[in-house]
């Protein structure tokens, strides 16, 4: 099934710091089932022809809220009165701590400052800082017992990405793509090319860079004074062009897959698109994400433009809170998570009731998540580091259990302790809920079948426990 794009302005909307990762398009509606799909004895190939998922999976299409730089779970999602009772206390232990620098860090343990509520009918206890995602409580499945293996941003974003903390393999999206096909690729490279990457898998899976503001891609300007004969006739000279230049590289897979990529690019520009135009949204809805106020307009309209565009048949959307790591609060916490969560609370939850209101929350799986947690003890007096043990993230839909609350972390929530859930294991329940196996989805590298989860090293497995 091919997606007709109309001629709109592709992307003129987007706030700076948008990141879209639509690495996998339109399924057929029927979800049949499949023989196998991307086995080490049997790759699918370096096609984005459209394929069957192994069963028939409960989520179409993902949509990753991905915030990095680390947000405080005992600050948002995991409220713990022991901590707060001992706050300006040396932890009892203080040879436990694993931190990337030791500057600035005291072992002084350091209460949150601020009030938790219970909400919803599941009695879900959230942070005053997030109320719009409060009001939504039970429509949340939040898990408080994820764990990551590195301390460092970038290997930790690696891991919640890629399934491993060395850079070089496949984006999760980009697997989902290798599976169940596509037709219409695209990426933003904002966290690096790590969370777009197709890694070893052939180039053709990888996303398509796009900017989030002015043209979307350089030298592509559709506004240009010509008519669309003439835009027609470059796009055919181009392909013209790049026909030939394949001809003298034969078997070339990155060259190869940026022809693909960039003429897909170029025809998304030229024809463009009615999932980027927010026109036609009622004033209601504009108002529901928050685009009325400049404070959240920028992250409200992302999140905004990932209905549309999951509505359009796109596979998985990643959207990026404002530039750099807005998370990464090492000093001035108060303020810092202020300011991030007065800019994303509100798209975020809006995103979950329009889905809702439009019947797509069954179908879509939104994920909240950074790459990990921070410490319960204190850096530069205000601040605190990082923490791969213990971390908080938020699924909504696409069959994970509403107003479910799972795993625990330690009485002053600096570790996982109960119920635990690795970054594989939410890979497998993932890919589980589309409908993939898995421990079936491979690509022959190295001499060995890569998998997204590593089973037979990680030992994932399904998190049932998360499911509907």
């Amino acid at each position: 099934m091919s997606l007709q794009i109309p001629r709109r302005h592709l992307l003129q909307s987007f706030g700076n710091g948008f990141g879209l990762l639509a690495l996998a398009g339109v399924l057929d509606d029927a979800q049949l089932l499949a023989s196998d799909i991307g086995s080490g004895e049997n790759p699918v190939g370096d096609d984005l022809v459209p394929r069957p998922s192994h069963f028939p999976g409960k989520a179409k299409a993902v949509i990753q809220l991905f915030q990095n730089g680390g947000p405080s779970q005992m600050d948002l999602f995991d409220n713990k009165p022991e901590l707060s009772r001992h706050n300006g206390q040396p932890h009892p232990d203080p040879g436990v701590f694993e931190t990337v620098s030791l500057a600035g860090s005291q072992n002084v343990l350091m209460g949150t400052a601020f009030k938790f509520a219970r909400h919803g009918q599941c009695g879900m206890e959230l942070s005053e800082l997030i109320p719009h995602i409060a009001n939504v409580a039970d429509d949340l499945c939040l898990v408080r017992s994820m764990h990551t293996e590195h301390n460092n941003h970038p290997f930790a974003i690696t891991m919640m990405q890629t399934g491993k903390t060395f850079a070089g393999r496949p984006a999760m999206g980009s697997w989902v793509c290798y599976a169940l096909g596509t037709e219409n690729p695209a990426g933003y490279n904002t966290s690096g090319k790590s969370v777009w990457s197709n890694g070893w898998l052939p180039a053709v899976y990888q996303g398509t860079e796009f900017s989030s503001s002015g043209t979307p891609v350089l030298y592509m300007d559709p506004a240009r004074p010509r008519s669309a004969q003439a835009r027609a006739r470059s796009q055919d000279f181009l392909s013209v062009l790049n026909d030939a230049h394949l001809l003298q590289h034969p078997g070339e897979s990155e060259l190869d897959a940026r022809v693909q990529n960039f003429e897909l690019a170029a025809r998304m520009q030229l024809e463009a698109t009615d999932a980027m135009d927010l026109s036609n949204e009622t004033e209601a809805t504009r108002k529901l994400y928050g685009l009325d106020n400049p404070v959240t307009a920028p992250y409200g309209t992302r999140c905004l433009m990932a209905r549309r565009l999951v509505e359009a048949g796109v596979r998985f959307v990643q959207i990026f809170p404002p530039v750099g790591q807005p998370w990464d609060h090492h000093v001035k916490l108060i303020r810092g998570m202020n300011y991030v969560c007065g800019k994303t609370d509100q798209g975020s939850a809006a995103l979950i009731r329009d889905l809702k209101q439009r019947g797509l929350f069954d179908d879509v799986i939104v994920m909240w998540t950074g790459e990990f947690g921070r410490l319960p003890i204190t850096q530069n007096a205000d601040g605190r580091d990082h923490n791969r043990n213990a971390f908080s993230l938020l699924m909504a839909g696409g069959g994970f259990k509403a107003g479910h609350i799972h795993g625990e972390t330690d009485e002053f929530g600096y570790r996982s302790v109960k119920d635990r859930v690795s970054v594989p294991e939410l890979h497998a329940t993932i890919l589980d809920q589309l409908g993939i196996d898995h421990t079936r989805l491979s690509y022959p590298h190295g001499g060995r079948a890569e998998r997204l989860t590593d089973p037979e090293v990680t030992g994932a497995r399904v998190v049932d426990e998360l499911l509907a």
